[in-house]
């Protein structure tokens, strides 16, 4: 059985796990949040990207909220969000009492449509959502171009980008705030929750900082300048992510030779029902591996029965969820209805072998012959 995602993803780590969950259980000072190892990561994810302000918090989730609380946020105001993505990028909006509007995507990179935003600006938006999916990053210089000359906010969703480049540009400093995701399934992946938010704006990384722990600003306790959050970084998950920095690079360079196995032997598949990611790296991030496919049900079943793993990931639109009902009006978004319906995820962890990654493709391949 080849898994979608591996059972054992942290066992090369168990050991720096428990080392990291002893040390701060018996030391002197036993301080287990927003301590000097969050610092330290702040510090590192800052050196590797560039940041000039970085401020870990509990998940991605809880990034994107805390974005929107630093920007105020709330009733009349309008965000732009993909209708095609994960649930927080409009949760997070509707939390806030503000009202999320859905776009359509592309139908191939499965991402924001540029001219879609622009069309969907009113005076009532105050940002736009600019999410990037699976490996492809959102058309960053167009959208960032559209929030400047409309005097938007531009947040940029980076979940499962960390590690991509655009133009020598890493994910998340585009926006004026970006978010990482540290959930154990990411390319940086953590044992548990985690996040980061990026910036160069001081004033917006400090109220971060002081939703993030309940209005506080880190100087005097119980001293509280805004209502805050519990949105708090663990010690522990910083000590493990600090000793998973070392390597990320070459994870990220595995999986992107494996992407490129995959995007080479499915090139000519596309007259035949089976979409393959647009070609070229360009820094990409390949978090997920995900196919276009006329006929899913039939390959993720001939794939199921040669025991390999496969993931559907949003087959409802945002718009068309439940949730969302109350702001979805009489919106269309056919591309992202299209997406939904064909999209289909393959393996890529890292620790996939060379047969294993041989195999898989076989088995797309075969499927269609």
């Amino acid at each position: 059985m080849i898994p979608f995602f591996p059972p054992d993803l942290f066992e090369p780590d168990r050991g720096t796990l428990l080392e990291a969950l002893f040390e701060l259980g018996t030391g002197e000072q036993q301080k287990f949040i927003l301590g000097d190892r969050t610092a330290e990561f702040e510090a590192a994810i800052a050196r590797s990207t560039g940041a000039r302000y970085t401020v870990a918090c509990s998940s991605g989730t809880g990034g994107l909220e805390l974005c929107i609380a630093a920007l105020g946020l709330g009733p009349g105001d309008e965000v732009i969000v993909p209708a095609f993505c994960c649930q927080p990028v409009a949760s997070c909006v509707v939390n806030a009492g503000a009202t999320p509007v859905f776009v359509d995507v592309d139908p191939w990179t499965m991402v924001l449509d540029p001219d879609a935003v622009e069309a969907a600006i009113t005076p009532r938006t105050r940002a736009i959502m600019a999410a990037h999916v699976f490996s492809i990053m959102a058309d960053m210089p167009r959208l960032q171009a559209i929030s400047r000359r409309h005097g938007l906010t531009l947040i940029e969703d980076s979940a499962v980008a960390q590690g991509a480049v655009l133009d020598d540009v890493p994910a998340g400093r585009w926006g004026d705030l970006g978010v990482y995701s540290f959930f154990q399934v990411k390319a940086m992946g953590s044992a548990g929750e985690g996040g980061m938010v990026l910036t160069e704006d001081e004033t917006l990384a400090n109220a971060v900082r002081m939703h993030r722990n309940h209005g506080q600003d880190g100087k005097t306790r119980f001293l509280h300048h805004v209502i805050g959050q519990n949105k708090r970084f663990d010690e522990i998950i910083a000590a493990f992510q600090l000793a998973r920095l070392d390597g990320f690079e070459e994870r990220l360079e595995r999986r992107a030779r494996i992407a490129d196995y995959y995007t080479d032997r499915f090139a000519k598949l596309s007259d035949k029902g089976i979409l393959a990611p647009p070609p070229g790296r360009n820094g990409r991030c390949y978090y997920v591996y995900s196919l276009l496919v006329d006929r899913r049900q039939d390959l993720r079943a001939w794939l199921t029965e040669r025991e390999i793993g496969t993931h559907v990931y949003y087959p409802v639109p945002l718009p068309e969820q439940p949730a969302f009902a109350a702001w979805a009006g009489d919106g269309a978004w056919p591309r992202a209805r299209s997406v939904s319906d064909r999209n289909l995820a393959i393996p890529i962890w890292p620790h996939l072998s060379d047969a294993q990654v041989e195999y898989i493709a076989d088995s797309v391949c075969e499927f269609v012959s």
